[in-house]
Parts: structure tokens; sequence; C-alpha cells
């Protein structure tokens, strides 16, 4: 079960040259969205990765406008956690259940739950906000990383387990939010 003191977000790479090209990105966009506001009213820390940013540009406007205070972690490995500062910030949030979302799902997100998953966190992918360019690759990189140790969630399954009861003070924000 996911705990809220326990839990952090990662948002990897959801960056305007990666983002024209990816497999369904209308409703990875809705589901992206309706995570960022879920975890900012719960209260979850968030991470937002930024690979080579001069080269695939800034974090889509989409997305950083509902997070400004978060600053994104510039990274060349594709891996995040093979990058000093994002390592370090991981580390200092002190949580071991990490959502993790993003693209492309078969690079940088598959290389970064296995590190994680070697570091001993407890990785979440969410299923409905991972993409890649192509379909497949995103459908067999789910199946990997589940085989691997990573457990598959949704956007809406995390979050409503997260907030545990319909009589929590956020329920009602959370069900807008959802809808």
């Amino acid at each position: 079960m996911l705990k809220l003191e326990s839990t952090a977000l990662i948002v990897i790479d959801m960056q305007t040259k990666l983002w024209n090209v990816m497999h369904e990105k209308e409703q990875l966009l809705e589901n992206t969205q309706k995570l960022l506001k879920g975890a900012q009213l719960l209260g979850i820390p968030i991470v937002l990765t930024e690979q080579n940013p001069d080269g695939l540009g800034p974090t889509i406007p989409e997305l950083k406008q509902l997070i400004p205070q978060v600053n994104p972690l510039p990274k060349f490995c594709f891996s995040c956690f093979q990058d000093e500062s994002f390592a370090r910030a991981i580390l200092g949030l002190n949580r071991k259940q990490l959502l993790v979302c993003g693209i492309e799902s078969h690079i940088c997100v598959y290389q970064t739950a296995m590190d994680l998953l070697n570091q001993g966190f407890e990785v979440q992918i969410i299923a409905d906000a991972v993409s890649s360019r192509a379909a497949r690759n995103r459908e067999i990189t789910l199946m990997r990383m589940q085989s691997e140790g990573a457990r598959l969630t949704t956007v809406e399954m995390l979050l409503f387990e997260l907030l545990q009861t319909a009589r929590s003070p956020q329920f009602r924000e959370l069900s807008r939010i959802i809808k």
C-alpha cells in the first residue's frame, strides 16, 4: 500500500521535442495533468527531469505551468539515477515508494526504474502516464519492468490509494480533478 509520508513522484523528460512524437500524447497529457494536480493536493514531493534540455527543449508548458515551483533537473544519462543531482534529490527526500511517469518508457523511464529498484526503492510505474514513440515499445517495457520487480499502477488508482478514505478533506477536490 502506498503511504503519503513514504511516496514521491518522478516526472521524466516530458519535453517539447520529444512530446510531439509520442504515442497517444493527448491521453498522456490529460493523465499527467491529473497526476500533478493530485500529487500537489496530497502534498507529494515532485522531482522533474529534463534530458539534454538544450537539445530537447524544456518541459511542455501544459505541465510546467502546473508545477512552477519545481525546478527541472537537467541530465544527460538515460537513467536519472546516474545523474548526481537527481540521486541527491531522491535520497534527500527520504521516501521509499517512488511513482514514476514520463517519456520515453523504453529508454529513460526503464533505465531509471531499474536503477531505483537496484537501490532498494519500491517503484511503481504509472502505466497511463508513460509513453514512447511506438506503442509496442511501451507495451514491452511495461511487461519487462513488471517482471523486474516494478509495480504497475494508474493515475486514478494511485491517487485514491494515497487518499484512503472518502472522509478525507481532499476527497471532493480529488474527485473533481479525476473527472
